[in-house]
Formats: structure tokens, C-alpha cells, sequence
């Protein structure tokens, strides 16, 4: 564990505890990691989508606020926090959706989880088909989360789910198959 990411941790579980000092310190250390995993996820939005990538960080940072979770390192906060966006823009999705009575949806692509995007799948769907996999298999409902709606690598989902690199990878490709066949 580098310098700042054991820092990271260490504030993190300070904050957990009620320190609101070590939450302060905690922002501008997370704020670039936040705005990348921000980023991937609106990249390929429609011109409709208003959510601008501050805009996703401040909301997913006052729901992070409002939780009390004792956090265990660096790459669960991010983990917990790509959950939190992830629900933010299926939420505006579904507010788009019911407005627009079906129309424009937000687009997505599971072929690369890194950044490079290409439109073409739902996020209600994708989100409907992720809640479908948790009750099948929930360790690569959550490795896709991780790494898709978390931008995290596959080592740092290894270390918050506690397994190693190739059981991630493993299951990461599993998973990307199941929801490729299931989402047509």
C-alpha cells in the first residue's frame, strides 16, 4: 500500500468515526480519483443528459455523508461511492425515461469498463440485469459495479473484495458474457 493510499485509509477510518477534521483532509485526496470515476461514467451521455461530472461527485459526496460505514480502505470508499453514482444515474434515467415516456436512454457499452465507451446498451436495462445477476451471483454483481461503474482496476477490486487478481479477472469476464447474452 503506497504513502496516500495508507493516508486515504487512515482518514477515511478517522472520518468513519466521527472525525469531521480527517473528512475534511479526506476531500481534496479523493476529489481526483471521484472526478475520473465521474468522467468514465458521463463520457458518452446524450446532449440531453444535464448531469455534469461536479455535479455527480457533489451528490454521490452528500449521500456518502449521509451513511455511517466503517470503512476499511481506500478502494471501498471508491467501491461505495461508484454505487452511489451508479444509483444517482439510475435515477435520473428512470426520471428521463417516465418524462420522456420511453424515449432517449441513457447509453452504454460493457466492452471496455476502463474508459473507452460505445453506445448501445441501457442503463435501466443494464442496471435490471445487474440486479438479476446479484441474485444469481453476487461477487460478480459487485466485481462489475467495481469496475464499471467504479472505474476501479482489477487489483483494487481484488483488494476490496478480499480475492485475488485472477479470481477477479476470472469472474469479471464471466460476468461480462452473462450480461452481453442477457442483454441481447
Amino acid at each position: 500500500m503506497t504513502t496516500a493510499s495508507h493516508d486515504v485509509t487512515q482518514l477515511l477510518i478517522a472520518w468513519g468515526h466521527g472525525d469531521e477534521a480527517a473528512g475534511n483532509q479526506l476531500i481534496p485526496l479523493v476529489y481526483g480519483q471521484l472526478r475520473r470515476i465521474a468522467r468514465n461514467r458521463l463520457r458518452n451521455e446524450f446532449v440531453s443528459q444535464t448531469l455534469q461530472s461536479t455535479d455527480l461527485i457533489n451528490e454521490a459526496y452528500l449521500r456518502l455523508v449521509a451513511q455511517s460505514v466503517d470503512w476499511l480502505s481506500r478502494a471501498h470508499f471508491y467501491g461505495i461511492a461508484a454505487r452511489l453514482m451508479r444509483q444517482i444515474l439510475v435515477d435520473k434515467a428512470r426520471t428521463r425515461h417516465a418524462l420522456k415516456r420511453g424515449g432517449d436512454q441513457e447509453q452504454i457499452s460493457l466492452a471496455d469498463a476502463d474508459g473507452e465507451q460505445k453506445q448501445g446498451t441501457d442503463l435501466l436495462a443494464l442496471n435490471e440485469a445487474l440486479e438479476t445477476l446479484a441474485k444469481v451471483d453476487p461477487h460478480r454483481s459487485q466485481i462489475v459495479e467495481l469496475r464499471f461503474f467504479g472505474g476501479l482496476t482489477i487489483e483494487e477490486t481484488a483488494e476490496v473484495m478480499g480475492v485475488s487478481t485472477p479470481t477477479v479477472q476470472r469472474h469479471w469476464r464471466a460476468a461480462r458474457a452473462w450480461l452481453q447474452t442477457e442483454l441481447g
